[in-house]
């Protein structure tokens, strides 16, 4: 009963993400739907401007604390609203705060974690151990597995909290400055071409950040390629 009582702020917050990710509210933050509706939404913006981002970061808060896929959709659908730079700072904070409450009720939920971690958590722990600062700032800034699976894990792995937040925020925000970029490039390639197709990709404001982040997603081999070239080098000689 006390191992169900520890688990059940994770329950709830797995619980709430089903709720919204089956409620379809997502679906109308997607690019076509914020297109189709960009008049309208820059208008409610311009009226309420401040209570306009406190939703945003409110509802992406509820999103990365849950875990759901589709946070993604929600910031790019801020790079339209608001713009590279607002929708950085908004983004950050919602994620920082959204990863906050899945950590600690993760740590909550596992305690000491003297169970079978999980699959993912087993891969990462041998790195963690030997190096815990730079594998969770490894982890943070390159987007090589999804931002809940790896803050779960980190909260298994006992990650020091301000470890923790200081890579949550930074590493997050780095991702996210390309994340609102294509957002934003959606918008500026809606306004010249006029329709929504696979030809805004091409746009160069979106095809950017776009390249950008796809190198990020090519540094973990490049990284493991070389560090284990210099492993091999220091090896003794027989």
């Amino acid at each position: 009963m006390s191992r169900l009582r520890a688990a059940l702020p994770l329950i709830l917050l797995l619980l709430a993400g089903i709720v919204l990710f089956a409620s379809g509210s997502l679906d109308q933050l997607s690019p076509r739907q914020v297109v189709a509706h960009q008049a309208e939404l820059h208008a409610q913006i311009s009226a309420h401007p401040w209570l306009a981002r406190l939703a945003y970061t409110g509802l992406l808060t509820l999103t990365v604390a849950t875990g759901i896929p589709g946070t993604i959709v929600i910031i790019l659908a801020g790079g339209f609203a608001f713009g590279v730079v607002d929708a950085t700072l908004y983004s950050s904070v919602g994620l920082t705060l959204g990863s906050l409450i899945l950590y600690l009720a993760s740590r909550y939920a596992f305690g000491p974690g003297s169970k079978q971690p999980p699959m993912i958590v087993a891969r990462l722990h041998q790195g963690f151990e030997r190096h815990p600062v730079s594998y969770t700032l490894f982890l943070r800034f390159v987007p090589v597995l999804p931002f809940g699976a790896v803050t779960v894990a980190l909260a298994w792995l006992c990650c020091p909290l301000w470890l923790f937040l200081g890579a949550s925020w930074l590493g997050g925000t780095i991702t996210l400055i390309f994340e609102t970029s294509i957002g934003a490039g959606l918008g500026d390639a809606m306004s010249q071409s006029g329709n929504l197709g696979i030809g805004l990709f091409m746009h160069r404001a979106v095809l950017l950040p776009l390249g950008a982040i796809a190198l990020l997603a090519l540094l973990p081999p490049l990284i493991e390629r070389f560090t284990r070239r210099y492993r091999q080098g220091r090896r003794p000689v027989d």
